[in-house]
């Protein structure tokens, strides 16, 4: 029986990278976006113990947050591109709160698209 979005909201995530553990290892390797660990190196700087890092990144691989080369992992240039963009809009956002926004101005040169423009 389907069930509606608010519901569906509502649930909890049991999703492949739920959990305190992958959350701790991602946000590790996304504050050191420019370097690749191994487990090992995973499991010290984060705290989580050696034998639940593995199975936290080979969910965290599943999918698509951390990549794997050899036996070093880092978080996935997917992920790299996201944290990027958002940077981004914020300070774009910043950008726009700061100055003034003289609405006769823009009216001049606003496009109204109802408008037939050939």
């Amino acid at each position: 029986m389907p069930i509606s979005t608010d519901r569906f909201d509502e649930l909890d995530d049991d999703g492949p990278e739920s959990g305190p553990n992958a959350h701790e290892i991602l946000t590790y390797l996304e504050g050191h976006a420019d370097e690749a660990f191994t487990q090992s190196e995973i499991a010290k700087e984060t705290g989580v113990a050696s034998d639940s890092v593995g199975p936290a990144l080979v969910r965290l691989r599943e999918s698509g947050r951390v990549d794997l080369k050899g036996t070093y992992w880092r978080v996935s240039d997917h992920v790299r591109g996201l944290d990027s963009s958002a940077k981004h809009a914020e300070v774009v956002a910043v950008s726009h709160e700061a100055g003034s926004f003289d609405y006769d101005e823009w009216q001049e040169h606003a496009v109204d698209p109802r408008e037939n423009r050939e």
